[in-house]
């Protein structure tokens, strides 16, 4: 059970929030934030209430019960209501639980998105532009801010790489489950046989991270220049405008060339160096923190295969949920795409239910 007194702060701090919203006692500078965290507690406490009241409702109810001189259709009410009362006590349990989850404070930030074409030649490059523009349909469906930072293209019109932000409201914690390595069966443009071919792509986001999130000290970065051109770049250029950037401790390194201006390349090459050694250290703490255990989702495991789309049978699977939906046409058309992603929300809160100590 949940301390009485963990669910009291909840209710407690539900009605000093509402005072000092209703009186004006809060500073402008976090008036919103203190309006969301309102609003989010607004939907729990009537749960809180329920479940604070759980054992006197019980009490008199078996009071009925035991009572020799209780009339019989009042025993038989009480019994239902006892049974009514006990489920809705799981219920508000369960949803109390859930509430009090640490937080991930990266849900609400905006994301970066990488995708490369993996395993399948040509096919594999066509199959990451695929995965691609589903991102930007589901973006322009939800009204996101898609912004382009670096594309390689293929022979055949397809990706070879492409990284983007996006920006919006809660991006993180819709698009995290997304990574891992997503593959592909169905038969190529240029297979005479009509045989199914198998290829993949993976998909990496990353939490984009403000620079109040970490430092990055100037010592520690390399910074190269030189002249933009080959895989990715439109034109070879006549000034140093493509970049380099290396973190030295811990070697990571983001080239960036798309733009004409060393300054962009610069700007733009930082924001996923920044983001990346975020998610390390992000990573790092995630497994001190559960060295005993990994969730089946979430586990940030790039290499692991995490959804098939199966164009003959018209479905696609994700295979850490075992959920499957035949509806492979609109899931890239971006239509199915949040029936996905609830369930593999709901099983992740599950697992973090089970974990929970």
């Amino acid at each position: 059970m949940i301390p009485q007194k963990t669910i009291e702060e909840l209710i407690n701090k539900h009605s000093t929030l509402e005072k000092d919203l209703s009186l004006g006692k809060i500073e402008k500078k976090i008036f919103a934030e203190k309006s969301k965290e309102y609003s989010d507690l607004n939907e729990i406490i009537p749960h809180a209430r329920e479940y604070i009241s759980y054992e006197k409702n019980k009490s008199e109810l078996e009071k009925i019960l035991q009572d020799q001189n209780s009339d019989k259709e009042l025993v038989k009410m009480a019994e239902i209501e006892l049974n009514d009362l006990k489920l809705n006590f799981n219920n508000n349990e369960k949803k109390l639980k859930l509430f009090l989850l640490p937080k991930d404070e990266a849900d609400k930030k905006n994301a970066i998105i990488e995708i490369r074409a993996g395993t399948g030649g040509l096919e594999a490059s066509l199959f990451a532009s695929d995965l691609f523009k589903m991102y930007e349909k589901v973006s322009n469906k939800k009204k996101w801010s898609l912004e382009l930072i670096s594309i390689s293209r293929s022979e055949a019109g397809g990706l070879k790489e492409v990284i983007a932000s996006i920006q919006g409201t809660n991006i993180y914690s819709t698009l995290k489950y997304e990574s891992g390595v997503h593959r592909v069966q169905r038969v190529p443009d240029t297979e005479t046989q009509g045989r199914v071919h198998t290829s993949a792509a993976t998909v990496a986001v990353l939490p984009e991270a403000e620079e109040i999130d970490l430092k990055i000290n100037d010592s520690d970065l390399r910074i190269d220049v030189f002249r933009a051109g080959g895989p990715g770049g439109q034109s070879v250029n006549t000034t140093d405008s493509a970049v380099r950037i290396t973190h030295i401790p811990t070697g990571i390194s983001v080239s960036q060339q798309d733009e004409k201006s060393q300054h962009k390349n610069k700007s733009k090459g930082m924001k996923i160096l920044r983001a990346r050694l975020y998610e390390l250290e992000r990573s790092r703490i995630d497994q001190e923190r559960s060295k005993d255990r990994k969730n089946k989702i979430g586990s940030g495991d790039r290499s692991e295969r995490i959804r098939t789309y199966n164009f003959p049978q018209g479905r696609v699977t994700d295979h850490r949920i075992n959920l499957t939906l035949h509806k492979l046409e609109q899931f890239l058309e971006g239509e199915a795409f949040d029936e996905m992603i609830e369930s593999l929300t709901l099983q992740a809160q599950e697992e973090s239910l089970i974990n929970l100590k």
